[in-house]
């Protein structure tokens, strides 16, 4: 129910996003200064009310424009005196931006019913004071020479804004919390809050919002009085269903939106819109094809219109309702062994970024969580008791301590699941039994094969050795490649080698796309790595508490999937064939456990050939380290032969993985002068300028990829691109389909197809264009060739098809254009891989005023995690991160003190 973001210092932050009739939704985007939040909070007309939290107590008050401006620039908004010292750095943050958010559900049941909607308010209002006592108790400031203090506290303060709709306008009751990183020490002292720590513990908070949406008694009590009740997925049962049609109904509003600024737009050439004239258009658009439309719309008839709409959805909702009784598990029936294992699952399913570390809080908030769906009603006070029970039979019994003395900070990532500890031994077991040494094929017969499939083409050293390490008898290959590097080419003559000596090379990858196009283009029998284990008799489903589990069928077994003997393989793979994983730096453990069962069995040869540097797999990561530091012989492909431009091939290697700060500074300089960055002053900017970059590149017939930091990033510029194209009429509005999360969807959009479905031959990532839809399919066309047709449902259209101008590192991996563009906020792989797209130019756009900024931004991007592939690996981490950490210092001789010397 409470959803977290960063709201940075970018200056000169003044444009907001338009929310309702001159309102604010996206109040994140614009709230990074002082201006931004004065922006957020005036165009939603909003109260901006301060609450003061001061040792567990909450007081309020109510702040004018001129006092939020000195607020959110660190100054008391009464007195004007500056708290602490000033942030010196230009992207520091400002405030952090927490969102109390729900089910779209409750929001039409606020709509419906006056007292719902009180019930509604005093539900968020009762979880904004838990949340915001638990920042001053739980969060901390950092103190002294590298923050190395840690100082609890004793105030915070926090601003609240309340909305009522979408920016579709859709009823959507949310509160943005701010919370000001100026925060006040129990020493009377102001300082700035622990980010690091306020992030991780935003997890925390977030299980805090289901938690209160689910169990809440007054809450539950005012539905089940009107007659309604929360279902599994914490909606209410009889108010689900009109949450699609809300949403047709918005696509339809932005259709009407798009369609009266184009018209406007050529009654008016060369003239931008006002903040009027969109409101106008905004009103427009929202009463067009409505009976009885009035002739100008205010708040009043927005909210008559969506409940004559939803009254219109569904008459039965116009008549009294009987008060039903609801049933609730009592707590001492709660199941506390599922309820820590579910714990446990949901903590380690957060930890594939830190190689299957979690924290303290993790666990907590996988425990409330737990709690939370379990289906039990009661006060906080009496299931936070059951959440500390569960915590602790959670840890004892699924988790191993990477560090064990007293008194760790609860955020630092030092537990992992037994299973995943146990995953990762028996990899490396695994490996380690396959790594003897054998021979490989000489490089005379490699590069004669070479001449012989293309003989315009020479193999650099690296492709070579690659070649005859993989036609060779060593067990496991390693091999690593920069991005540009030929892989495609070296595997097309290392299968050609195989072949001519009675072998074959079969070749996987984690994704269906992936391997299709290597196959493809090797000549070699291929599919996805999950259909081989699969084929293998190896299965994944699902336990009571969420984990998957995985299980190898033995011959003769009943296989659960179809309740057929399994007869074994189908294909046949042998002693002495290859299997090559492609893009194997996004194999994960339990994929890689199975592989090596597969090798093992058959006496055939593994190959790995990827990229550490690119991007990770989904789940836990390792495999391609552990294969690398246990090969007989490791290669690694350096020539770059994908740019135009080989001074950029030059600085892309070094780009791949500085050794040191000083040389990402280097290389940011470089980037920097070569003009490959643009600077932005606001998200908002960012984002128009890879907008503008993509209608560039159309107009001038080029590809392109736009890579971003998150998915809602890449969606958000998705559906500005796609707003753009409904104004000059590229795409047609007329024929639509609602896509993932309700997302409208028009013929002529460029979309991408997220599970791989083999009635449709469509592909896990694979991008499309929408030809038309029917009332039944939607015929999608190739995006790189237009007579390439599919036809999918309407229903895998809704679960499984979203817009792909822009994509995250995922996506894009792979993949080869003219240009690309890579948004602020990338990690080092989206940074890397990015900038590694295009074969005739590559930019990253900052958010930064200054060069000095921009820099130290792409230096910060470029640090990479140590990849953690075995338990020794991880245990470092954990102590690293927590020589890192501000400690408490009993006394004020810090240097002596032994929390900080361990």
């Amino acid at each position: 129910m409470s959803r977290w973001k960063r709201g940075r210092a970018a200056q000169g932050v003044k444009q907001a996003v338009h929310y309702a009739f001159g309102g604010v939704c996206d109040a994140t985007l614009t709230a990074k200064t002082a201006d931004g939040a004065l922006a957020a909070a005036g165009y939603a007309d909003a109260v901006m009310t301060r609450y003061i939290v001061e040792n567990g107590a909450i007081r309020d008050d109510l702040l004018t424009r001129s006092q939020l401006r000195d607020w959110v620039d660190g100054s008391d908004p009464l007195t004007g005196e500056r708290r602490g010292r000033d942030l010196e750095s230009p992207a520091a943050d400002l405030i952090l931006d927490a969102t109390i958010n729900a089910p779209k559900s409750f929001s039409i049941a606020a709509m419906l019913d006056p007292e719902l909607a009180a019930a509604y308010e005093d539900l968020q209002d009762r979880l904004r004071d838990r949340i915001i006592k638990m920042w001053q108790t739980e969060l901390n400031a950092r103190r002294g020479k590298q923050g190395a203090i840690r100082e609890d506290l004793a105030r915070i303060e926090v601003v609240e804004l309340r909305h009522e709709r979408s920016r579709s306008l859709d009823p959507h009751k949310h509160r943005h919390l701010w919370l000001n990183v100026k925060v006040q020490g129990l020493d009377a002292k102001w300082s700035n809050v622990d980010t690091r720590v306020a992030l991780r513990f935003q997890n925390v908070v977030n299980a805090e919002g289901d938690l209160a949406s689910r169990t809440d008694p007054a809450w539950v009590a005012a539905l089940a009085a009107k007659g309604f009740t929360l279902n599994a997925d914490g909606e209410i049962e009889q108010l689900q269903h009109l949450v699609r049609p809300l949403s047709k109904r918005s696509a339809q509003i932005e259709a009407n939106k798009a369609a009266h600024l184009r018209q406007w737009s050529l009654q008016h050439p060369d003239e931008k819109p006002s903040h009027a004239v969109l409101t106008q258009i905004d009103q427009w658009a929202w009463a067009a094809g409505r009976p009885n439309k009035p002739g100008s719309l205010n708040e009043d008839d927005w909210a008559s219109m969506v409940v004559a709409e939803l009254l219109h959805a569904d008459p039965e909702l116009g008549r009294s309702r009987s008060e039903v009784t609801t049933g609730s598990m009592a707590i001492e029936d709660l199941d506390l062994e599922l309820l820590a294992a579910q714990a446990i699952v949901d903590a380690d399913a957060r930890s594939s970024g830190t190689g299957g570390r979690f924290s303290d809080l993790d666990v907590r908030a996988g425990a409330i969580r737990a709690i939370a769906a379990a289906g039990a009603i009661a006060e906080h006070a009496q299931l936070v008791k059951k959440v500390d029970e569960v915590i602790s039979l959670a840890v004892r019994t699924h988790t191993v301590t990477l560090l064990s003395e007293p008194d760790i900070p609860a955020h630092i990532k030092r537990r992992m699941a037994t299973s995943t500890a146990t995953l990762k031994a028996t990899v490396a077991h695994r490996t380690d039994s396959l790594a003897a040494r054998g021979e490989v094929v000489p490089s005379t017969e490699i590069a004669a094969i070479a001449r012989t499939i293309e003989p315009g083409r020479t193999l650099d050293d690296g492709q070579l050795q690659g070649a005859s390490s993989i036609a060779g008898t060593d067990r496991i290959v390693a091999i690593s490649g920069a991005a540009g590097t030929g892989k495609t080419t070296m595997l097309k003559v290392a299968g050609a080698t195989l072949r001519r000596r009675g072998r074959n090379m079969i070749i996987v990858a984690p994704t269906k796309k992936a391997s299709a196009v290597a196959g493809r283009e090797t000549e070699s029998e291929s599919s996805s790595l999950h259909q081989l284990l699969y084929d293998f008799g190896w299965r994944w489903t699902r336990n009571p508490a969420g984990a998957t589990e995985w299980a190898c069928l033995k011959l003769g077994e009943v296989d659960p999937a179809n309740g057929r003997e399994y007869a074994g393989p189908r294909l046949g793979i042998g002693p002495g064939d290859r299997i090559v994983v492609d893009e194997a730096g996004m194999l994960d453990l339990e994929s890689a456990n199975a592989l090596l069962d597969i090798v093992g069995r058959t006496g055939a040869g593994v190959a790995l050939v990827g990229d550490q540097n690119q991007a990770l797999p989904v789940g836990h990561s390792g495999a391609m380290a552990l294969f690398w530091r246990r090969a007989p012989r490791q290669i690694e492909l350096l020539t770059i032969h994908r740019f135009i431009d080989p001074d950029w091939a030059d600085l892309s290697l070094r780009l791949r993985d500085p050794a040191s700060q000083e040389q990402a500074a280097e290389v940011a300089d470089d980037l920097i002068h070569a003009g490959h960055v643009v600077q932005a002053s606001s998200d908002v900017e960012a984002r128009n300028l890879m907008v503008d970059a993509w209608f560039n590149a159309v107009q001038t017939r080029r590809s392109i990829a736009l890579v971003t930091a998150t998915h809602s990033e890449a969606q958000a510029i998705n559906e500005a691109i796609q707003a753009r194209r409904v104004v000059s009429g590229s795409v047609d509005t007329n024929s639509s389909v609602l896509g993932q999360a309700d997302q409208p969807i028009f013929a002529g959009d460029v979309v991408q197809t997220r599970r791989n479905d083999r009635t449709t031959n469509v592909q896990n990532r694979e991008n499309w264009v929408v030809k038309k839809v029917t009332s039944a399919h939607v015929v999608l066309a190739a995006a790189n060739d237009s007579t390439d047709l599919r036809r999918i449902s309407l229903e895998y259209a809704a679960s499984h098809l979203h817009l792909a101008y822009a994509t995250t590192v995922y996506g894009v991996q792979g993949e080869t254009t003219d240009l690309s563009i890579v948004g602020p906020g990338v990690d080092a792989a989206g940074l890397y891989v990015g900038l590694t797209r295009g074969k005739h130019d590559n930019r990253a756009v900052v958010v930064a005023s200054t060069d000095a900024s921009t820099r130290s931004q792409l230096v910060e991007a470029m640090q990479r995690r140590a990849t953690e592939e075995t338990l020794e690996k991880s245990r470092l981490a954990a102590r690293s991160e927590l020589n890192r950490a501000a400690q408490t210092v009993v006394g004020s001789n810090v240097a002596g003190s032994p929390a900080l010397q361990s």
